[in-house]
């Protein structure tokens, strides 16, 4: 269980640092805040971020293999250990006011002397016809949430990037057969799970191929190539990256990237004193879990120097 108890707080009162974001990055920036000393919350729209949806996480120091669901399961035990406060709802807007922030969700305010953004990302869309209309009826972007649906059925993974190996290789387990659709000459996996694709009898590769519709009646049949070719299908697993969930940054005023990341400087801190980003949502090159809790956990740093410039006692 998470610690959500909207009768201990006190929407009056003026935290150090309010944590917005519910992934690794959110909590372990708390974490740290709470080790500092601040007075810390965290608001989440959904608790774990896309990590949570991750069938194997191989690649976290000193864990050598598990579900993202059960990486998040031990980050909240560790949250709930330090009594740290998780509320879900949504913020829609930051205000800087004097010395402190208020930040607006649809039903209540909150206030802070800074602010951490490390609101994640979301699945990026083809924007093709079918998309929308056959989504969760044979389109899905998880193959962890949904895989299990397609026991014995043939389906497709779009996308070459490692996330895009990775939801192949989940879905292999179960299905009759996989096709992986690349646009690429070759796909992008990091070299062990790009071996187990090669590997897997059950997954087969169409390069530089794109999928320009879905066709079905009532579920997912077909998909149509940009060659003019169609492939029946039982069910179509988009993994073709993500794009950052900053509009309530830009909505501030904090410099963007074109890519709508924000940007931030070694310290985790933005072009606004007191605001500070991390993960997926900021502009690191290299996004990966263990690289967005780092983040998080400088952004804490930071905003104990900034706070403590203040002269605010703990």
């Amino acid at each position: 269980m998470l610690n959500i108890d909207m009768e201990g707080i006190d929407l009056e009162k003026v935290y150090d640092l309010i944590v917005l974001g519910g992934g690794p990055t959110a909590i372990g920036c708390a974490i740290y805040a709470k080790r500092f000393a601040m007075d810390v919350l965290i608001i989440g729209k959904t608790y774990g971020g896309l990590i949570a949806t991750t069938h194997v996480v191989e690649n976290y120091p000193a864990i050598s293999s598990i579900s993202g669901q059960g990486l998040m399961e031990m980050f909240k035990e560790h949250m709930n250990s330090l009594n740290i406060p998780y509320i879900s709802d949504e913020i829609k807007s930051i205000e800087k006011l004097d010395d402190y922030f208020e930040l607006h969700s649809f039903f209540q305010n909150f206030k802070a002397y800074s602010v951490c953004i490390a609101t994640g990302s979301i699945r990026r869309k083809l924007g093709i016809s079918g998309e929308e209309e056959f989504a969760g009826r044979g389109v899905s972007y998880c193959a962890t949430c949904d895989g299990p649906f397609y026991k014995d059925k043939v389906v497709c993974v779009i996308g070459g990037s490692d996330s895009a190996a990775k939801e192949a290789l989940f879905l292999a387990q179960n299905t009759s057969k996989v096709y992986m659709i690349y646009r690429g000459e070759e796909i992008r996996a990091e070299p062990i799970n790009k071996k187990r694709v090669l590997e897997n009898d059950k997954i087969e590769i169409i390069y530089k191929t794109n999928v320009v519709e879905i066709i079905g009646e009532g579920k997912v049949k077909s998909i149509v190539f940009d060659n003019g070719k169609k492939l029946e299908i039982d069910g179509v697993f988009i993994e073709i990256g993500s794009i950052p969930n900053s509009q309530i940054a830009k909505r501030i005023g904090v410099g963007l990237n074109e890519k709508d990341e924000i940007k931030i400087n070694r310290k985790s801190e933005t072009n606004i004193p007191g605001l500070f980003a991390a993960g997926d949502v900021a502009d690191a090159p290299f996004k990966q879990a263990i690289t967005g809790v780092a983040e998080g956990v400088i952004a804490a740093y930071s905003a104990f120097d900034y706070v403590k410039e203040m002269n605010i006692e703990y």
